[in-house]
């Protein structure tokens, strides 16, 4: 009689593969890696669930895997399995950390406060579908082997995500009074963040003071409401001035709803640690460096 072999984890077993190809599609996968301590991915991972379910915590918290669900999961959260059925099973598409501070990708950020705590997204069954047609196109781009393969992967984890973001959106009456403030706060923000960077103006949107929607949102996100704001505009900064060569600083800065080149510097410089021109050129040599 055959010996079953012990689970070897795709996480574990391909790790340098993650790093060298930046996004990677692994199916089949059954649970989470052995081990007698929680495990906590350096990566950016999102679980898929076909059927079955998983049991587990999530920092120390309760919290599920099952025939439906999109689990979307930063790094270093601690995991543990509580219970498992044989028959579970999920489709992990995992980002190598770098990732997220693609400027292609600057959605993974603006929805760090509404997944970090709060993973697990259930699906209907048009959802899934559609979301596993997506899942589907990155395995084409693999097997295909296509040129730019690192841009389309990038191009579709970005649709993937806007994807769930609706679903999710469309389930806000099945949310606590206070969730339903972030997700409304989240959609005010990207309506309104190159006109309005201040707390007060959000805050007077989900009809709250500016102390107790600030409370809320610190609460519910472990960040503060300004600390997203300035997230969004620097991301939206950092796309256009890795995207949009085209465009001038000056050009940025008036699209971002600065009135003076000079006062969208100071911000820039002050949340990214460096000036939009360096960024720029920063990132002009990334772009061509050899690989």
């Amino acid at each position: 009689m055959k010996t079953a072999q012990p689970y070897t984890h795709p996480i574990t077993l391909y790790n340098q593969r993650i790093k060298k190809e930046g996004i990677v599609v692994f199916d089949d996968v059954r649970g989470l890696p052995a081990g007698s301590e929680p495990f906590a991915s350096p990566d950016y991972v999102i679980c898929l669930g076909h059927r079955g379910r998983i049991d587990l915590t999530y920092d120390g918290e309760p919290d599920f895997s099952e025939a439906h669900t999109v689990g979307v999961i930063f790094p270093n959260h601690k995991l543990a399995t509580v219970s498992k059925t044989d028959d579970y099973l999920a489709t992990l598409i995992v980002a190598d950390v770098s990732m997220l501070n693609d400027p292609m990708l600057r959605i993974i950020n603006q929805m760090r406060y509404r997944y970090e705590l709060h993973p697990c997204v259930k699906l209907d069954k048009h959802e899934y579908k559609m979301i596993l047609h997506v899942v589907e196109g990155m395995r084409e781009i693999v097997r295909l082997n296509m040129p730019g393969r690192r841009m389309l992967m990038s191009r579709l984890l970005e649709f993937f995500l806007r994807l769930l973001s609706q679903y999710r959106k469309s389930k806000l009456n099945e949310v606590s009074v206070d969730k339903r403030v972030i997700i409304s706060f989240h959609d005010e923000l990207m309506r309104h963040f190159r006109e309005h960077r201040d707390v007060g103006f959000y805050a007077a949107k989900a009809c709250l003071s500016a102390k107790h929607f600030s409370a809320v949102v610190k609460e519910e996100t472990g960040q503060t409401a300004a600390y997203w704001i300035h997230t969004q505009v620097v991301a939206e900064a950092k796309m256009l001035l890795h995207m949009r060569r085209d465009l001038s600083v000056q050009a940025i800065a008036d699209m971002l709803g600065f009135d003076e080149q000079a006062t969208f510097s100071r911000y820039f410089k002050r949340e990214v640690g460096m000036s939009p021109t360096a960024f720029r050129e920063m990132e002009s040599t990334e772009t061509t460096r050899p690989a």
